[in-house]
């Protein structure tokens, strides 16, 4: 049996900044997007339509959630996400059904990326 593949190195570099302050962050959440998964490339329409069924979806479940943006700091990447107190299985489902490779979870103030495929996720930093 082969080896899991490694994620992506663009996973490891990312950073995340919110529009408004938020003071009390749940102490677990995750970070999910709807945008084109890496790798992939899809219109703006596409993106912006992603963007909002997950919002919708969020808005359905009554669960904490607040907009959070991913970008990278050397290609200044953006991509628009939420942040949501979700368990990390259940948040995995949902990547998913998004169509995404990975989310990331917030644990105790430590970032780590998580696979939607399988169990696998690597620490990324605090």
């Amino acid at each position: 049996m082969s080896p899991a593949p490694a994620f992506h190195p663009a996973y490891f570099t990312v950073r995340f900044r919110c529009s408004e302050p938020h003071p009390a962050w749940p102490a677990e959440f995750a970070i999910i997007s709807a945008q084109a998964t890496t790798g992939e490339s899809w219109s703006p329409e596409q993106n912006q339509a992603a963007d909002r069924a997950l919002a919708a979806h969020l808005s359905k479940l009554e669960l904490w959630h607040t907009r959070i943006t991913g970008y990278s700091p050397t290609t200044l990447h953006a991509e628009p996400s939420w942040a949501v107190e979700l368990p990390a299985s259940r948040a995995r489902e949902l990547g998913a059904k998004f169509r995404q490779d990975a989310i990331y979870i917030v644990r105790a103030g430590e970032l780590v990326v998580v696979s939607c495929d399988d169990n696998r996720e690597q620490q990324v930093g605090g």
